[in-house]
């Protein structure tokens, strides 16, 4: 065996290569001081600890990973992302409700345990999501920064980012996986904000994009989802309509004060849908494998903001008759006031031409069905 004895750089000690091997502390007749046998003890001591917690580490990991890809066996099992969101936050309950077994994929367990507060959920942080996806029947990823507020260009990074990065975390995820481990499909939010704004023009899903800044965004972001190596369904979603949160949680305490009127002109496009009918799309999603590519997630009926409001008033027994001003709503909101401000008039053409059945079709008895 050929032997060369050497000095170590970070230790100023006697080590010794043999080929094939590398360098290991030479002890002995091979030409080192009989010394710096304790220290070379010591040291390999110390390298065998920590290979032994690095060891249990890994061992405590696999535990916990293990769990989850486990936990399925028997049932269907479904990944979640944004499911402390206004859309996600129901459709947990509804997958649980069905036997589905759940995984909550989050950047904050237990921030995202205490707010869903659902029996039966198991929660996977970003280093866990792979193992977590894997197996799953479906992946659906609604994640993303919300975007009625004052934009800065800080927040607008946000905004693109918070979609874009989570969907490529979650496509790079899927298609890591062996093909038998990976999920039926994968089924992804975007916004009808694709299509950019119109007052006089009618989308569906084979428009053109538009290209302001939110259109960029849902590019992007539908970009990244198309990339997953399963079946991929977008869904192009309209203001959601719920108590809970979102566009109608603001607009009902003003209209309780007996200040409800119209955001703007009140021409401007609102294409809406009931969140009921966003988690019943998703279902059939999960379930028809004919569903993939882009569908609209918006009522048949779209109105414009007027009718929007009178409808609100009428369902509330409020007066409809104070408008907000273009002016004030840019003040508060800055750009961000294009969400409001300005719409879109977009029907869903292939979710009904695939037969799904729209709860709720007419917006009065959306706001009727909310509030009363």
């Amino acid at each position: 065996m050929h032997v060369i004895c050497q000095r170590s750089v970070a230790g100023n000690r006697l080590v010794s290569a043999t080929q094939g091997q590398g360098l290991r502390p030479v002890f002995g007749g091979l030409g080192c001081s009989g010394n710096l046998r304790a220290d070379f003890q010591k040291q390999n001591h110390t390298r065998r600890e920590k290979k032994a917690a690095a060891t249990f580490v890994r061992a405590e990991a696999g535990k916990a990973l293990s769990v989850l890809a486990s936990s399925s066996v028997g049932g269907k099992t479904v990944a979640v992302t944004g499911a402390t969101g206004l859309i996600g936050s129901r459709l947990v309950e509804i997958l649980v409700q069905q036997g589905y077994s759940v995984r909550v994929l989050t950047r904050n367990p237990a921030a995202a345990k205490s707010k869903l507060n659902i029996e039966g959920l198991q929660y996977a942080s970003p280093t866990q999501w792979k193992a977590a996806i894997a197996g799953s029947t479906a992946v659906i990823n609604l994640a993303g920064e919300p975007i009625a507020t004052r934009w800065s260009a800080e927040l607008k990074g946000e905004i693109k980012r918070s979609r874009v990065q989570v969907t490529k975390r979650v496509v790079d995820a899927i298609n890591s996986l062996p093909e038998g481990d990976r999920p039926e499909v994968l089924i992804n939010a975007s916004a009808v904000g694709f299509y950019g704004t119109s007052e006089s023009a009618t989308f569906n899903e084979s428009s053109s994009s538009g290209n302001d800044y939110l259109a960029e965004v849902c590019r992007e972001w539908e970009d990244a989802a198309l990339k997953a190596s399963c079946r991929v369904v977008i869904l192009r979603t309209g203001i959601v309509l719920a108590r809970e949160g979102g566009a109608l949680a603001k607009m009902v305490p003003v209209f309780s004060m007996f200040a409800g009127g119209p955001l703007g002109s009140g021409k401007q496009w609102f294409s809406w849908i009931h969140r009921d009918d966003v988690v019943g799309m998703i279902m059939n999603a999960i379930g028809d494998s004919s569903w993939e590519g882009v569908f609209n997630a918006t009522a048949p009926k779209p109105v414009r903001m007027g009718e929007l409001c009178s409808a609100l008033g009428e369902v509330m027994s409020r007066p409809s008759f104070v408008p907000v001003p273009d002016f004030a709503l840019k003040t508060l909101l800055g750009e961000g006031a294009q969400v409001v401000l300005e719409g879109q008039r977009v029907l869903p053409n292939k979710a009904q031409s695939s037969g799904y059945q729209f709860k709720y079709t007419d917006v009065q008895d959306a706001l009727k069905n909310l509030l009363n």
